[in-house]
């Protein structure tokens, strides 16, 4: 039977087509497959922490306010430590006076002046330990906190040893002052201009100054709301440093080089391009993004923590931000 000539060449044309089909598949497959990894913008924060324990007395700045380093922005009351310096300078005051009137001699007059300072540290004892109690019966119902009990009983054991010192200084100026009692009170006068001077710097404290400009994140307590000690207060973000963040699976650890420059896609901002310089490697992987099995065979592969910064300020950058890097593997 005879083939006609219009079938051998229907024949031809279609395997032609698969030749020419399977060529440019061949070649589609052989090209380069791109990789897109995703990246996050970030920003160092850094949190205000109470350096006292007491009750807020200021908030001067507001949640989302643009601060400069240096500026106040938290003023803390902590009247533990004030009373701990008005107790260490009523200490000072008596054993100054007290060692000036052992030189002196003057007896009566020595006797009358501790006389009078120790009754005033015991009014002040007094009222110290009712305030105390007052407060611990109310802590044991739970209607004050723990803090403010503390801050109460502090007060209450300042105004013990003040009370406690200025007693001594009246025996002594009562019953007649030996040398070594004129060598104590000048000590104890020492002492206590040096404890005052160690108190007196910790009420800096009560001012907390931004450590960066920045602009304020989040703001934790409310003016009048008691602070500890390492307690956050407040968050601040430097936005005027921001840097790219991306976790890169070990396999394409070989296109990463400290010191090189990558080109990223910022989707929010609708720009491509742009430069980032890699500034850190983290030496050690993370997580697993892809886990072998037994049917697959290969090995897990793990992450590592890449940084970069941008080569030049990009105007609207922010934290949270997506950047994409285009990658051919």
């Amino acid at each position: 039977m005879k083939i006609s000539n219009k079938i051998l060449f229907t024949a031809f044309v279609v395997i032609l087509l698969i030749i020419l089909t399977l060529s440019i598949l061949g070649i589609f497959l052989m090209k380069e497959r791109e990789i897109v990894l995703e990246g996050q913008i970030e920003a160092e924060e850094y949190n205000i922490s109470g350096l006292l324990p007491g009750r807020i007395e200021e908030i001067y700045v507001e949640k989302g306010q643009h601060v400069k380093k240096g500026d106040i922005l938290i003023h803390i009351i902590s009247n533990e430590v004030i009373a701990e310096y008005e107790a260490q300078k009523s200490l000072e005051k008596a054993a100054k006076l007290q060692s000036e009137k052992l030189d002196s001699g003057s007896r009566k007059e020595l006797v009358s002046i501790a006389k009078e300072l120790w009754d005033g540290t015991k009014a002040d004892l007094n009222l110290a330990k009712t305030t105390y109690e007052r407060i611990s019966a109310l802590y044991e119902d739970s209607i004050v906190s723990k803090q403010r009990r503390d801050e109460v009983e502090a007060i209450y054991k300042s105004a013990l040893a003040a009370e406690r010192a200025a007693y001594h200084q009246y025996k002594i100026a009562k019953e007649g002052a030996q040398e070594q009692d004129k060598a104590s009170a000048k000590e104890m006068a020492k002492a206590a201009r040096s404890n005052a001077e160690v108190v007196k710097a910790l009420l800096k404290d009560s001012k907390l100054a931004a450590p960066i400009s920045g602009q304020v994140a989040t703001i934790a307590l409310n003016k009048g709301e008691l602070s500890s000690i390492g307690t956050s207060i407040m968050t601040i973000v430097d936005i005027e440093n921001p840097y790219l963040v991306m976790n890169v699976r070990e396999d394409l650890l070989k296109y990463f080089k400290m010191g090189n420059d990558i080109l990223c896609e910022i989707p929010a901002l609708g720009l491509k391009d742009i430069p980032f310089s890699i500034n850190y490697i983290s030496p050690l992987g993370s997580f697993a993004t892809w886990k072998a099995t037994k049917d697959s065979g290969g090995y897990d592969l793990r992450t590592f923590e890449i940084q970069a910064v941008p080569k030049y300020k990009i105007e609207d950058l922010r934290p949270g931000m997506t950047c994409l890097l285009t990658i051919d593997n």
